[in-house]
């Protein structure tokens, strides 16, 4: 059959709540699932958000009462029928849908579980929550700042990476279901996310020592930082590589910076503490001196990547995001007329679109699913992961083309790493990025580099890349030449505006984004612009890709055609900021935030402790009472409220406040250093750490499961390949005879290579 959306005819239940579980629920609603949400007669808490409107498009309503026996009967009836639950782990559903019970009644059901943390939540009322999130992750801690304590983030971006990479998990496990006929439960929590948004932060050297993040909100890389111009516009100097660092020097007029005896002519020199801030003053000085525009003109003009730094209220209305198609109109029964970003994963020949908007309040939609009739026959073997016997060719470069590829050997796919015979330029800082895959070098320019190409193209599933547009055509590989290989190949393209459009060749990296699309000013508030530690973009594209990739490859299972699949760092950044750009006549303004931003007021912030911070939510001043921080008349005035708690919270131990604060019914969680993750015991039964062995060196801590599947999990170390370090291997699988390998070999249109010894770097951001 040829479906007219990806998903179509694939039935899922919608028991989450907050944002990372409906908005997984909404990505697969978008490409054609049939997605009903339940909601309890009193009506769904989560309606006054104005992300609501966008969260719960496309999905069809039902009113369910959880405490009678005929609501119950209902959800079991509707669970007997789904291919697919989608379940947060509390609010009013949780304890009506437990796997166990569900798998037995319908052993096809794909259960997608989305716990705020991993296990249990050890935060009290376990709702999920970004800034607990960040806090226990490690991640607060990580971001750049003046001070070096731990940031609050002003948008949800973890939980909107948790949606996206949970999509992508429960789709695979559908397409294993295809397979086997066996559903499973899926295992996507809130610290999965935070591993995918921070994977070069846990790749942690024992020995080594903690970074403490107080080079500034800039970040500690003077060559990939923001910087106020002379008119008082700021811009983002993103010269991550070395070619584009060199250039920059001779615009900005600074080669004598590579000169200085400090340096010695190593631009990493540069990120020593030592350096960092006379070399800063150099470039501060220097872009001082003339206006943004006339910077980004010149800088440009060199091929440099460079961009502004905008505010977030206009970006949903940014001629380079309209490009993209990323803005839509709708009418909310709730909120009435209401902006809200588009879908960030297009698919060409089973685009998504927008059937509906949001259920009506106590729409009570007839829906009645017949049971799945699925038999499952035997119990496939266990341990390959859900995509396994599927090819990847990754032919991306720099972060999010390549970690597309690993998130998808993470979930089994066989992943081959494409680049050309002299090396990715940043495999060697990108290692986190890259592991789970194996290496061929191939120069693509050459006749007999082609030619192995299509070799492997015929053997392959996928193709993905993050080529700037129009490379792709230059290189003879664009989607239209692929099929000339492979019919039904699968075609993955990331690009910073789209392949086609005015802003198409514009330069796009990560923080080009972060600063375009208004996260850095909203960050910094009424304070200097911060440019984020997680690579926003990139992670959550990365995650959106995979997303990407198994949608068209579940098509493909049904229809038997494959297609092109496209993704843009610009569509990301309005999704990683869903909530905060929905606009409609009702809701009140995105907080924004401010220097060193402890959060969003005295009962929702970071307190320091004797021996650290912890992060508080509060329900109200007197749950604070209880913990024993206040005594006396309670301030109302919220400066003095703060200073009352600071003062009470700093002659306290932060593991000690924590339990004080869980015993009173407050919400908290320590402010954990990365390296204390690697000790937690609910870390280690849920695989998060692996063993990286390095031959000649010590073994470092690396990023293990990033999701798990109750049948099909893989127990696999995720290691780095070296440039070519299975090119012969691979190219042997495809059919190419020894003697045409050397033949290979000895022209250079291959690289034969050996395995990658990784070695820590200085940390750039």
């Amino acid at each position: 059959m040829t479906a007219g959306h990806a998903l179509e005819g694939v039935r899922i239940l919608d028991l989450s709540n907050g944002i990372a579980g409906p908005l997984a629920a909404m990505l697969l609603a978008d490409h054609g699932a049939d997605v009903v949400r339940p909601e309890p007669p009193v009506g769904d808490p989560g309606r006054t958000r104005p992300g609501f409107a966008m969260w719960n498009r496309n999905k069809t309503g039902v009113s369910l009462d959880p405490e009678s026996e005929a609501g119950r009967g209902r959800l079991r009836r509707l669970l007997d029928g789904a291919d697919l639950c989608v379940s947060s782990g509390y609010g009013p559903f949780a304890g009506l849908a437990p796997p166990a019970d569900a798998s037995a009644a319908n052993p096809a059901l794909v259960f997608l579980s989305m716990p705020p943390f991993l296990g249990e939540t050890p935060w009290s009322g376990g709702a999920e929550s970004m800034g607990l999130l960040s806090a226990i992750t490690g991640i607060a801690l990580r971001q750049s700042s003046f001070e070096g304590g731990p940031i609050d983030p002003v948008f949800p971006y973890l939980l909107y990476l948790q949606a996206a990479w949970a999509a992508a998990a429960g789709v695979a496990a559908l397409i294993e279901r295809e397979s086997s006929g066996h559903g499973q439960i899926v295992t996507v929590g809130g610290v999965h996310a935070a591993m995918v948004a921070a994977s070069a932060s846990l790749v942690i050297d024992p020995e080594g020592s903690e970074i403490l993040a107080n080079y500034g909100p800039g970040g500690p890389h003077p060559m990939y930082t923001r910087y106020q111009c002379a008119d008082g516009g700021w811009l983002f100097l993103a010269t991550l590589t070395t070619k584009f660092q060199e250039r920059a020097l001779e615009v900005l007029g600074l080669t004598d910076v590579l000169e200085d005896e400090r340096i010695e002519g190593r631009i990493e020199a540069m990120l020593l503490p030592t350096n960092r801030t006379w070399v800063r003053e150099r470039f501060v000085k220097v872009l001082a001196s003339k206006s943004r525009d006339d910077w980004i003109q010149r800088l440009r003009a060199a091929d440099v990547p460079t961009g502004p730094l905008l505010e977030r209220d206009h970006w949903l209305d940014d001629p380079a995001l309209e490009s993209v198609g990323m803005r839509i109109e709708l009418v909310d029964p709730t909120h009435g007329p209401v902006d809200v970003p588009g879908s960030p994963v297009n698919l060409v020949a089973t685009p998504w679109q927008l059937r509906r908007s949001a259920p009506v309040a106590g729409e009570d939609q007839p829906v009645e699913w017949p049971t799945s009739g699925r038999t499952p026959g035997p119990l496939p073997p266990e341990g390959d992961g859900p995509l396994a016997g599927f090819r990847v060719l990754d032919l991306g470069t720099i972060l999010a083309g390549p970690y597309a590829g690993t998130l998808l050997a993470e979930l089994g796919a066989d992943v081959v790493k494409v680049e050309i015979p002299g090396g990715d330029s940043w495999r060697e800082r990108g290692m986190p990025y890259i592991r789970g895959q194996r290496g061929v070098a191939i120069d693509l320019q050459s006749t007999g580099g082609k030619e192995a190409f299509h070799a492997l193209v015929r053997s392959a599933d996928v193709v993905l890349d993050n080529y700037r547009a129009g490379v792709l055509e230059r290189l003879g590989i664009d989607y239209p030449r692929l099929v000339e290989v492979r019919p039904d190949i699968v075609s993955v393209s990331i690009t910073g505006f789209g392949n086609h459009g005015p802003f198409s060749s514009e330069p796009a990296f990560d923080p080009l984004l972060q600063a375009r699309s208004g996260m850095m000013t909203a960050q910094g508030g009424d304070s200097e612009p911060v440019f984020m530690t997680i690579a926003i973009n990139d992670v959550t594209t990365a995650a959106l890709a995979a997303l990407g990739t198994v949608l068209a490859l579940f098509h493909r299972r049904r229809s038997g055609a494959g297609q092109a699949v496209w993704l843009s760092l610009a569509g990301t950044s309005a999704f990683a900021q869903s909530e905060e750009l929905v606009r409609s006549p009702s809701r009140d303004k995105p907080i924004l935030g401010g220097r060193d931003f402890r959060g969003r007021g005295p009962l929702d912030r970071f307190y320091q402790c004797v021996d650290g911070w912890v992060r508080i939510q509060a329900p109200d001043v007197e749950s604070l009472v209880r913990a024993g921080l206040l005594e006396g008349p309670v301030p109302t005035d919220d400066p003095e409220l703060t200073a009352r708690l600071v003062a009470s919270c700093s002659g306290i131990p932060r593991d000690v406040l924590v339990d004080r604060l869980g015993a009173a019914g407050v919400p908290a969680a320590a402010a954990r250093r990365v390296s204390e993750l690697v000790a937690d015991p609910e870390y280690q039964e849920w695989e998060v750490f692996n063993r990286l062995e390095r031959p000649g060196m010590s073994w470092v801590f690396a990023p293990g499961r990033y999701a798990r599947f109750s049948r099909s999990q893989h127990h696999r170390t995720l290691r780095p390949p070296g440039v070519g370090e299975h090119t012969a291997e691979v190219l042997a699988e495809v059919g190419l005879a020894p003697e045409e390998i050397d033949r290979l070999t000895s022209s250079g249109a291959i690289r034969l290579g050996s395995p990658m010894v990784f070695r820590p770097m200085a940390a750039y951001r």
